[in-house]
């Protein structure tokens, strides 16, 4: 063959050494290859062969070249593709102009094709990348407020009262049956992820017979109630006689002295012990003024032996009809009794804890305390109320019988979640309650469960339509609240470690509708104008705004634990009834039996219950969405500040932690939550570093140790009349009480060392700030 001729002269030559027999045709290849090329580019007459070789291009048959000048590497392609490409290559090579013709057209259409690919390509990655990355939040943000309107606009005065009639119809056998009920009810309106969480407790109930009080002089026997004591046995199996109890409260007999101590205040314990001997004897005490379990403790402290409890006709709201009835009330702090501080799960070491005071207590009527101090019935005059009270002259013995049985239940709670879309991680729990005693609390279960359930339908039927909240809104409905808050406590103390980390805020809907004269809104510091926000949001659509500041004061119900030991920020709405005297705080401790026609006697037209669902979604909604936490650090500052004002113990050192204390919040919310509020400037880091440092504010505020009944969480007060820290107040009157001041240093070192945590943990928050900038710039 010519070319292998050719190679074969030239490696005897010398000139091509490295070529074998293998390689000679694939070199021959590439020099077609490159001589076609050569010959078609425009210096084709620079193109020379050697003068040693004379031969005529034209002889295809067997070309004598010499193959010096040319490489073997010189081919850009593979050696077989081009092969591939052009198969009929060596043949058509020598034709010049035919091929310069049809390579021209083949290399415009190569490139038209090209093109016209890349441009589809490029349509197709443009479409697909649009589709699947999200539009940026700051786009979505406009709509917000539209998105809370069209959700709210859903809830409807008739649907919750439709709910509540469904509710209150179901036969409540037990706490597991209405538990069931709520949550096929909340997974019917499109919840798909309820669970039902059953925990086994201790419980305090009735006995078998009612407790009775008797007096000696005349041997008369009582009732609760009032009543004189009956051998019928419907009379003495009778429900408000049975639940007329004080639940964990000792038992047995105990015959003694009544000793009339008012509201066993510090004062009220000074002067008795002045004048007699208590141990072992019988208070009467009215409820009202501060926390039950603190005065029992000052009670138990001081040595008495037991407790019968009643509401003053005075302290009571006038369009209730409470004076003939006793009532319940627990002496559970929270929790499940034997587990104090873990959670009831199966394997826990259940502690022997039957009773949780020495002193025996019983609830009773104020028609029964106005017999055992021996006043007329006509003491309740019309143009003033006269506070009960026992006349200093004569003695009182009375006989007390106590009996009820503690025993294991199942306490079930209902947990629903509508996970978030962009921070699932973090929570915002609304709480109601199901657990009430048949016919004690009223209907109050009722009414808190019918609207939580009328805002998952309104939450949920936006969801079906693609909507999300940012931030997992958690529902519960919890078990056990009668008796100490008892399904919520086990339940955040099983979940405690996720809880910590986790948990944004608390919404409570505890008794929404306990009266009907005022909206009685109460926050944490934190939430205390997001709160005052809501309501006046609310009100635009309303010919009558009602007119009511949010405070921060101790409420009762299941927000207890996520306020005082987890310490999140709380907020809740309730319409009460005008308060008539300053001593009727904490009178809703008690579990009054109350007829089932009361609350829709209270709202007729449900549309208070309306109100209070709108302004729990609209507060629930904002914390859920705002990219920035909707919290107020400096309103935290304020109100530590405000505490301090006219305190007696305001020494140096608190005002002046406090001062710091004011002065970085107000560098804080100046400088990093205004600019994280502008969407230009709000860069996903440093958001989610300025929403963990706003989660977190309150933590800070928890002391060690409170005593019973008083909040660990020192931002909230007693009550609307005080605005000084309670620990202090407390310790201000323990130091009357045992001549010591040891009591009060303690109390304001747990002051002083909150504070001063806070200010530290707002002054660490600016410092990883300034941290990230001096790192970016």
């Amino acid at each position: 063959m010519a070319y292998h001729k050719v190679n074969a002269d030239q490696r005897a030559q010398g000139h091509s050494p490295y070529l074998d027999n293998d390689e000679l045709q694939a070199t021959a290849l590439e020099l077609e290859w490159d001589m076609e090329k050569e010959l078609e580019e425009p210096g084709f007459d620079h193109f020379r062969l050697d003068s040693a070789v004379q031969h005529h291009l034209g002889n295809s048959q067997s070309p004598d070249l010499d193959l010096e000048p040319i490489q073997a590497s010189s081919s850009p392609k593979g050696r077989f593709q081009r092969l591939q490409e052009d198969p009929d290559y060596i043949s058509h090579y020598t034709r010049q102009a035919p091929k310069s013709n049809r390579c021209s057209f083949f290399r415009i259409l190569k490139v038209f094709c090209t093109a016209l690919i890349l441009f589809i390509f490029g349509i197709v990655i443009g479409y697909y990348a649009r589709k699947k990355c999200p539009s940026p939040p700051a786009s979505q943000e406009p709509n917000n407020p539209h998105i809370y309107h069209e959700i709210l606009k859903e809830i409807k005065a008739e649907n919750i009262q439709q709910i509540y009639r469904d509710l209150v119809q179901f036969p409540r056998e037990d706490d597991v049956d209405i538990a069931m009920k709520i949550l096929v009810q909340w997974h019917s309106q499109g919840l798909e992820d309820v669970r039902l969480v059953n925990y086994s407790v201790l419980l305090d109930l009735p006995g078998s017979s009612s407790n009775t009080v008797t007096l000696k002089s005349s041997g008369e026997c009582f009732y609760p109630s009032g009543q004189q004591c009956s051998r019928d046995p419907k009379t003495l199996h009778s429900q408000d006689l049975l639940y007329s109890y004080a639940a964990y409260s000792a038992k047995g007999t105990l015959e003694a002295e009544l000793v009339d101590v008012q509201y066993g205040t510090m004062e009220d314990l000074l002067r008795i012990q002045a004048i007699t001997n208590v141990t072992k004897k019988i208070a009467l005490l009215k409820l009202g003024q501060s926390p039950l379990l603190y005065k029992l403790s000052l009670l138990e402290d001081a040595g008495f032996g037991g407790v019968l409890l009643y509401a003053d006709p005075c302290d009571l709201p006038k369009t209730t009809d409470l004076a003939d009835k006793a009532f319940m009330v627990s002496l559970n702090s929270g929790g499940d009794p034997s587990t104090p501080g873990y959670a009831s799960i199966d394997g826990s070491y259940r502690q022997n804890r039957l009773n949780l005071t020495t002193l025996l207590v019983q609830p009773i009527s104020a028609v029964l305390a106005r017999k055992l101090v021996s006043l007329p019935e006509d003491s309740v005059q019309k143009d003033r109320c006269i506070p009960l009270q026992l006349p200093p002259a004569g003695k009182k013995i009375i006989s007390l019988n106590i009996q009820s049985v503690t025993t294991y239940k199942t306490i079930s709670n209902v947990i629903g979640y509508l996970k978030g879309a962009v921070f699932p991680d973090r929570y915002i729990i609304i709480g109601s309650h199901h657990s009430s005693l048949n016919p004690y609390g009223g209907q109050g279960w009722a009414s808190s469960t019918a609207v939580i359930t009328a805002l998952i339908q309104a939450l949920t039927l936006k969801a079906k339509r693609g909507w999300r909240p940012d931030r997992t809104i958690v529902f519960c409905s919890w078990g056990g609240t009668a008796f100490g808050n008892i399904g919520s406590y086990e339940w955040a103390e099983d979940l405690k470690r996720v809880l910590q980390r986790n948990v944004v805020a608390y919404v409570s809907l505890h008794d929404p509708v306990r009266g009907n004269s005022t909206l009685h809104p109460v926050a944490s510091p934190s939430l205390q104008q997001l709160a005052a926000e809501s309501q006046s949001l609310n009100c635009v659509e309303k010919t009558r705004c009602p007119g009511s500041n949010v405070s921060s004061v101790q409420i009762q119900g299941d927000s207890d634990y996520f306020i005082n030991h987890l310490g999140v920020p709380a907020t809740q709405f309730s319409y009460e009834d005008i308060k008539t005297s300053e001593n009727s705080s904490f009178l809703s401790e008690a579990l009054f039996p109350v007829h089932a026609t009361k609350t829709e006697e209270l709202d007729p037209s449900f549309s208070l219950h309306e109100t209070i669902a709108k302004l729990t979604g609209q507060v629930t909604l904002k914390i859920a969405n705002e990219p920035v936490l909707p919290f107020n650090a400096l309103d935290i500052a304020l109100e530590v500040q405000n505490s301090l004002k006219g305190d007696e113990v305001g020494v140096p050192q608190l005002l002046a932690v406090a001062s710091r204390l004011r002065d970085t919040a107000e560098l804080f919310q100046s400088d990093e939550m205004r600019p994280a509020n502008d969407p230009k400037e709000r860069a996903p880091v440093r958001v989610r570093m300025l929403n963990d440092v706003l989660q977190s504010l309150e933590k800070s505020f928890l002391v060690h140790r409170a005593p019973p009944g008083l909040y660990r969480n020192i931002l909230y007060r007693l009550d609307e009349r005080t605005s000084q820290f309670s620990v202090l107040l407390e310790a201000l009157e323990h130091c009357k009480l045992h001549q010591s001041n040891e009591t009060i240093q303690a109390a304001l070192s747990e002051v002083l060392n909150s504070i001063n945590s806070a200010q530290v943990y707002f002054k660490a928050g600016l410092d990883v700030f300034e941290t990230t900038l001096a790192g970016k710039k």
